[in-house]
């Protein structure tokens, strides 16, 4: 079971800083988390405050956020969502849902990112991995992800909230992958709706 290695350990973005969460998880939207990581690499390398992104030409980040795809429009993305925090928030990131949702270009699962890695406050972000795997695993039966955040909120207890993304997302890119997912090494098979009603009855073949 060596992709079920280190699973379980909760992963910390840029130092648990909400500011730096904020910003890799802008630059995290329709990008692999390899892309991510090297974009946001380069540019906490050359940009290392708020006030310095703040300050900055949107063209002078692209470049440096180049591997995050999107890089025109990320880039004035941030440099906006900076000096709105500057201007209104006296350069602190909400940590609250509201407050979050307020900032352009944060929608319900960037928010609930910063809530959990940045604040360590009880959410359930929900991206590709965990909509997808809570679908075929059958704890819902949804077609969006913020019905699939809405649902898991009524299942999982709370105090489980934080560490559930995290695993949800190591786990969809190890085991439970979109394509040829590995069966035989996943450890739920037996609870797992999909194997059990779609795989292990030969109606799909993988």
């Amino acid at each position: 079971m060596e992709n079920l290695q280190n699973l379980y350990d909760l992963r910390v973005f840029e130092d648990g800083d909400p500011y730096r969460v904020l910003i890799r998880t802008i630059l995290s939207q329709r990008t692999r988390d390899d892309n991510t990581d090297r974009a946001s690499e380069q540019l906490f390398s050359q940009y290392k405050t708020i006030n310095d992104i703040a300050n900055a030409d949107p063209a002078q980040l692209e470049p440096l956020i180049r591997p995050a795809g999107f890089y025109h429009v990320k880039a004035r993305r941030i440099v906006e969502v900076s000096r709105i925090l500057l201007d209104e928030f006296k350069g602190k990131v909400p940590s609250d849902i509201k407050g979050l949702l307020a900032l352009p270009g944060v929608g319900r699962k960037t928010a609930n990112c910063v809530l959990v890695y940045g604040f360590q406050k009880p959410a359930i972000p929900v991206d590709v991995h965990v909509h997808r795997i809570s679908n075929r695993l059958g704890l819902v039966n949804t077609q969006k992800p913020e019905k699939t955040e809405e649902e898991l909120e009524k299942l999982v207890p709370k105090e489980y909230w934080i560490e559930l993304n995290d695993l949800m997302v190591q786990f969809g890119q190890t085991i439970c992958r979109p394509q040829s997912p590995l069966h035989d090494e996943c450890p739920l098979q037996d609870f797992c709706d999909y194997y059990q009603t779609q795989v292990k009855k030969g109606n799909i073949k993988e």
